[in-house]
């Protein structure tokens, strides 16, 4: 494990880039940028145009490490260069930013009200990659849709059984098991799961994780696992909340920081010239930076 980026992760003030949008979430991410589906043929053109899009973020003058702490990458960013070197080793050695890797392979049908991960038979590969990228950490998603006692722990089971795997390789895992911002069970779903944590937190011996948690009702839900000595940080993921409102509903979360995706890349579109690219993000990156300090 760097020191160096361990102690960033630690110590330093800032928030985390979420820019591993992999082939589901891509279409998508591809139209608010300004980019219809008619502007590639396939899979091939469309993750060329999103490593585009993602190397304008990371080259710009505007993304560094003064206010952003990490980045997550899709594996096929991690494996591609930017500025003739590869992305996660630019990431540090450029712009002073961890880079993660978003290790999961998509979710399996909802069953007890969560989608679990689907299996990953070549993570420990993938890890071994990562390792040889200089990449920090790692990055996994489930999803909560209610409160079912039975399914949360499933996915919280499933979280930390990966994680584990993911330490004795060496490297830092970010668990999210993500609570659906449209729950109508969204606060009791985020109380089972707290407890389940905090279970899970206490079979880790002296070895560290992240937890990537949905903003939550109440404030400062976070804080009994913020101060828990077995979690390097908690960041919150905007779930489909506007930045407005996700930078709202972070400030009132002490100890946590983002970890945006769409938020923070909201209004930037391909169409811009650099200027307003630069400072579209430059406004985006300090609001999601003020509200992951306070």
């Amino acid at each position: 494990m760097n020191a160096d980026m361990l102690s960033k992760m630690r110590t330093a003030q800032g928030f985390i880039a979420a820019l591993d949008q992999s082939g589901g979430s891509t279409p998508s991410a591809l139209k608010r940028y300004g980019i219809e589906p008619s502007a590639y043929s396939d899979e091939a053109a469309m993750f060329d145009l999103v490593h585009e899009m993602r190397v304008r973020i990371i080259t710009s003058r505007v993304f560094h490490g003064d206010r952003i702490l990490g980045a997550i990458l899709f594996e096929q960013t991690m494996d591609r260069s930017v500025e003739g070197m590869g992305t996660a080793e630019y990431l540090w050695r450029v712009k002073n930013i961890v880079p993660f890797l978003k290790v999961d392979q998509g979710l399996e049908d909802e069953q007890h009200g969560v989608k679990r991960m689907k299996p990953m038979p070549d993570l420990e590969a993938m890890l071994e990659k990562a390792l040889g990228h200089g990449v920090f950490g790692t990055k996994m998603r489930s999803v909560i849709i209610d409160a079912d006692r039975a399914g949360i722990t499933a996915v919280v089971d499933q979280q930390f059984d990966v994680a584990r795997r993911i330490l004795d390789a060496g490297l830092v895992p970010i668990i999210e098991p993500e609570v659906d911002i449209r729950s109508p069970q969204k606060e009791a779903a985020e109380d089972l799961l707290r407890e389940s944590l905090l279970e899970h937190l206490r079979t880790l011996g002296d070895r560290l994780v992240m937890l990537k948690l949905t903003l939550p009702e109440e404030d400062g839900f976070h804080t009994p696992l913020v101060e828990h000595p077995n979690v390097l940080r908690v960041v919150a993921l905007s779930g489909g909340y506007s930045r407005r409102e996700a930078d709202e509903r972070l400030a009132r979360q002490p100890g946590v920081v983002a970890s945006f995706s769409r938020a923070l890349t909201e209004g930037l579109t391909a169409q811009q010239t650099q200027a307003e690219f630069d400072a579209t993000l430059h406004a985006s990156i300090e609001s999601i930076y003020r509200a992951s300090i306070t």
